[in-house]
């Protein structure tokens, strides 16, 4: 076999052999898992989307008992993501992680609903908006929450796991499939708007009727297609080899580096360590850096490393860099934690300020979540026009060709959009607040379609930072740890979660002092929503002066190329 029929960035086939470009990876293996990624989203959105209401008239749970199980299941969700992409990297591989997880996800929606239709819904029509049932004994509440959590381990635990497998279909030391791989990537995020956006119109409304057993059925349907999906192309994947435990490598570097504290540090990095032989992994060579010298150390070769070299005492450049890779991306990815409140709020509180706006359309009351959909659309639709209108557009106007913005760059212009929407929720809300004593007590005149322009500037800032973010975590991380920097992308939006309770608690007890209901009460229309999305805006503005402060100093990965791992060995 011609070493140009290979691909050029180590990937192996189904037999542990160079993977062939022409039988391999490619579009052909991306679309089944961009149809897997759909499917599977459909699938864990359709229980999802209706969670608060079913723990409420099924499980007989108060709104604050039902809001609290709901906030730390979904934050399950993505911490599971970093488990899942730990096993990846580390142990089982990205295409065994991916199936074992959806096998987990697929036994948990089944579980959930012969659960559902056997005990849950003991009463006729209970389930529905008003309508509460009877109540479960501790076994089959326990079953139920059993069934959730394996849907939230199948789920998280496979996501990083499978946006990174997708990204191992194309060889990045090829110009055509390194633009494809781009593409794949954003592509997989329009596949994940619209498995929700199928959840959030068809399996909500039938949810809402109190039809969650055959909701839940189809939920469970489209997850098994999805796995289905994933191992049709069994034989057609490119693999990577996974590389072992990534902490103790880490730890390696930290014990090495404070053993020889005491020996002075060499000049730009000469003469440091490095293992010049092949790597079986595929993984290649990250070039010295000369920032956090202090781990070189942990590179220089003693007299006693040259007789007997030790994990603990001497580690490659190599091995040095990927800690350094780690530390440099800290700063961007606490970045992303604060800019993901902006989303958590489209997720809660912009549907509570819907609930108290004119939602009726004749004899049609607009349930308020579905609102979500204008952000769904908006960014779906602006992540396929951004490639194949908006720049061919601007190239034909400007007759030169663009400079396209790097990740961080489309992260920053996120962003600011981010920090528009909110602007724009509370102006929208300052303006219902003034038409509230014009509807019933609790509601306001002013048209829920008025939310309108935030859901879309929401959409647009998520296809620039979370397509951007995947991106350059999956760039900017070293090979061996591909999926956690995936996963860490992912989890930022459980540490948003978390950190935007917080925001609200503290305003909530500062703000209801004396007596007074606070910014947001029970009833929006006795407190000043408006202000607190204006404090939201002016901490997301702050966040982009420091991001942009960070991603000016940050110092992309240097790695060698296939083509000089092949000439030095």
């Amino acid at each position: 076999m011609l070493l140009d029929e290979c691909t050029r960035d180590g990937s192996l086939d189904w037999h542990g052999k160079p993977a062939v470009k022409s039988k391999t990876g490619g579009w052909k293996s991306g679309m089944l898992l961009l149809v897997n990624e759909g499917l599977a989203t459909l699938a864990f959105t359709g229980v999802e989307v209706n969670m608060v209401l079913f723990s409420k008239s099924v499980l007989r749970q108060s709104n604050a008992e039902a809001a609290n199980m709901f906030s730390t299941w979904m934050g399950s969700v993505y911490l599971f993501s970093l488990l899942g992409a730990f096993i990846s990297d580390s142990y089982l591989g990205r295409y065994l992680t991916c199936v074992i997880f959806q096998v987990i996800l697929t036994v948990g929606l089944v579980a959930l609903s012969l659960t559902t239709q056997a005990f849950m819904l003991k009463t006729k029509g209970c389930g529905r908006i008003g309508e509460v049932c009877d109540a479960h004994s501790p076994i089959e509440t326990a079953i139920f929450y059993i069934s959730i959590y394996l849907i939230a381990l199948g789920n998280g635990g496979a996501e990083p796991a499978l946006a990174t497998f997708g990204a191992d279909q194309f060889d990045e030391e090829d110009p055509e499939e390194k633009q494809a791989k781009t593409t794949f990537l954003s592509y997989f995020y329009v596949a994940l708007n619209l498995g929700s956006l199928i959840s959030e119109t068809i399996l909500v409304y039938i949810e809402t009727m109190g039809e969650y057993v055959l909701a839940f059925w189809i939920s469970s349907l489209c997850g098994f297609m999805a796995l289905m999906a994933v191992v049709s192309g069994s034989f057609r994947y490119r693999h990577f080899k996974p590389s072992g435990n990534p902490i103790s490598r880490f730890s390696q570097v930290i014990v090495a580096s404070v053993r020889k504290i005491k020996l002075q540090l060499p000049s730009n990095g000469d003469g440091l360590y490095e293992d010049y032989s092949r790597d079986d992994s595929g993984t290649r060579r990250i070039y010295h850096t000369n920032d956090f010298r202090f781990f070189d150390r942990a590179s220089i070769m003693t007299p006693d490393d040259s007789d007997n070299p030790h994990p603990w005492r001497i580690c490659t450049v190599t091995q040095v860099e990927e800690v350094k890779c780690v530390l440099r991306l800290l700063p961007i990815w606490l970045c992303t934690i604060l800019s993901s409140v902006v989303f958590i709020q489209m997720i809660s509180l912009f549907v509570e300020q819907g609930a108290a706006m004119n939602r009726k359309i004749s004899n049609f009351h607009i349930p308020p979540a579905s609102m979500t959909v204008f952000d769904i659309i908006s960014t779906s639709a602006f992540i396929i026009c951004y490639d194949r209108l908006i720049l061919p557009l601007y190239v034909k106007i400007t007759k030169k060709k663009p400079n396209l913005p790097t990740e961080l760059q489309r992260m920053g212009i996120g962003l600011a959009i981010a920090t528009a929407a909110i602007i724009t929720a509370g102006v929208v809300e300052h303006h219902r607040l003034k038409y509230a004593s014009e509807g019933p007590k609790e509601t306001s005149s002013l048209s829920i379609f008025w939310q309108t322009p935030q859901y879309v500037l929401v959409g647009i800032a998520e296809a620039f930072t979370y397509v951007a973010q995947w991106e350059f975590f999956a760039d900017q991380v070293p090979d061996k740890l591909k999926s956690i920097g995936l996963g860490l992308s992912m989890c930022s939006s459980a540490m948003g979660s978390y950190t935007s309770s917080v925001i609200l608690s503290v305003v909530m007890k500062i703000t209801s002092k004396n007596g007074k209901p606070g910014w947001v009460p029970a009833n929006l229309n006795d407190g000043h929503l408006d202000r607190f999305f204006f404090l939201c805006a002016a901490l997301t503005a702050l966040n982009l002066v420091f991001f942009v402060s960070c991603a000016k100093r940050y110092k992309n990965i240097v790695v060698e190329r296939r083509d000089e791992a092949r000439e030095m060995d």
